[in-house]
């Protein structure tokens, strides 16, 4: 097998300079100076040419053809999967465009958090509209005469299709809906929290909740961003979080959220470090870790209870009256304009609404010069609401500026995922409510990382989550945990 040891080597390589570029991108969002934006432009399409010439190295396509009908085990066939994928996938894509692809989005993301606080569209959708060009560019070429949109969205939810999500969004929307007019019409009306939060404070508590949720920080570390993120995979896996001293869940369940995404990373078997299995397998199963981690477990009655003492120890109040109104302002239901602060009831729809954008966007169907209109329109449709402010809208969500197109529909999937392993971890953990209200996060972590997390990428998204719940994957799982939550939240 010295082919295979070959091969492995150079991918090695090859994965470990894919960190150093992740870690470029974590610095240029926490600590760069804003006034080295265009040099790191040119540092992050320097590094993209050396691996995209990497991933495209003649080599790997002989080594691949030298192991055709070689008989390997579960984690070399594994590996050989992801390489022979990511090595088609690469091939199709000129180094150049790679290249420019990496500066291009370097750029935009600087450019996307100045319109940002600044509220100005016009400032931001020059550098969109290259961004929305070079990635149909990407996907034309990626597509062999297919779907734009699907070859984009494979690159993060391998096998998926804008056909199936879209049946799956159609599926979800009349239960999510009639479940949201069940509960903006209820007589009930959870106050959200009053007072002020001392940021520091509020930082030091997100670290300790990061600790009981199982995040290690010998490997890993919490920084403050515009827009929270987890980065890096093995033995170095940061996230960073944001602080609002009128709201303190965005920090805290900001961070539980990250803290999901990393502790998948951290989870992962040491075994396939720097190798194509040492990463989550998916962005829909990445998902499914923080939402569970923040949605099920971190905004369950009994968790709240235990973060209500805490808020009263490290405040001296905890902006609730007593921990039933408290569960009540963590999941008070409100048609709010922002994405990563919607709650349960309503984050999905928020997710369709931009599944729908961004496919007209790749398409061709909607120009990038009225996207501010369609977002706004199909926002106070879809809510009830007029969007008040751009930072409110369209410019809200980072993901665009940085060519993620494909990555939304990942969230709802996660979500979906991660109702049908909350159903089968209760099965298994009878006693977990007990175990929440006390602070003891480690069966249901554990859990997570024994029947999931482990795997990194030896299985396919599907696989991995059909093996940890025993059944395949459907949406039923979280439509009726939500009903159920809710339902009694509201007394509907």
């Amino acid at each position: 097998m010295a082919v295979y040891d070959d091969l492995m080597g150079f991918q090695r390589e090859t994965e470990a300079l894919a960190q150093v570029a992740g870690r470029l991108g974590w610095d240029q969002e926490t600590v760069m100076p804003r006034g080295a934006v265009e040099q790191r432009a040119e540092e992050m399409g320097a590094m993209e040419s050396v691996l995209h010439a990497r991933r495209t190295d003649p080599r790997v396509g002989d080594w691949l053809a030298g192991l055709e009908g070689e008989e390997l085990d579960a984690v070399g066939a594994a590996n050989l999967r992801h390489i022979r994928r990511s090595y088609d996938r690469a091939t199709k894509v000129p180094a150049d465009l790679a290249a420019q692809l990496a500066r291009v989005t370097s750029r935009a993301q600087g450019i996307w958090a100045e319109a940002r606080a600044n509220d100005d569209v016009a400032h931001f959708l020059p550098i969109l509209t290259e961004v929305v060009a070079l990635r149909r560019e990407e996907a034309a070429a990626l597509a062999d005469g297919g779907s734009l949109y699907d070859a984009l969205l494979d690159g993060y939810e391998p096998d998926a299709t804008s056909a199936d999500i879209a049946a799956m969004f159609d599926r979800m929307r009349p239960r999510l809906v009639a479940l949201r007019e069940r509960v903006m019409g209820s007589e009930r009306s959870p106050a959200g929290l009053t007072g002020r939060f001392d940021a520091d404070t509020q930082l030091a508590l997100s670290n300790n909740i990061a600790k009981v949720f199982g995040y290690d920080f010998n490997h890993g570390r919490i920084d403050k961003a515009v827009h929270p993120f987890s980065s890096g995979s093995g033995h170095d896996v940061r996230i960073t979080t944001r602080v609002d001293e009128a709201d303190p869940f965005n920090c805290l369940y900001s961070t539980i959220h990250e803290v999901g995404h990393a502790c998948y990373e951290q989870g992962i078997d040491d075994a396939h470090l720097l190798t194509p299995l040492g990463a989550g397998v998916s962005m829909g199963v990445h998902e499914s870790q923080s939402r569970i981690y923040e949605n099920q477990l971190g905004r369950s009655q009994a968790f709240t209870g235990y973060l209500f003492n805490q808020m009263q120890d490290r405040f001296g109040h905890a902006g609730a009256a007593d921990a039933q109104a408290f569960y009540a302002a963590v999941n008070r239901v409100h048609s709010g304009y922002i994405r990563t602060e919607a709650d349960e009831v309503h984050y999905n729809l928020h997710i369709m609404m931009r599944f729908d954008l961004e496919r007209a966007l790749i398409s061709g169907d909607l120009d990038v010069a009225d996207l501010e209109a369609a977002w706004n329109s199909r926002f106070e449709a879809d809510f009830g609401v007029a969007v008040d402010r751009p930072s409110n809208g369209v410019l809200q969500d980072v993901h665009w500026s940085v060519g993620l197109f494909g990555y939304f529909p990942t969230y709802s999937l996660g979500n979906v995922y991660a109702g049908c392993l909350n159903k089968a971890l209760r099965a298994d953990l009878p006693d977990l409510d007990g175990q929440l209200a006390e602070g003891d996060t480690s069966g249901a972590t554990g859990w997570l990382r024994q029947n999931l997390q482990q795997y990194g990428g030896l299985y396919t998204p599907v696989e991995v989550v059909t093996k940890a719940c025993g059944q395949a994957p459907t949406e039923a799982p979280l439509l009726d945990y939500l009903d159920a939550k809710f339902g009694a939240l509201y007394g509907v």
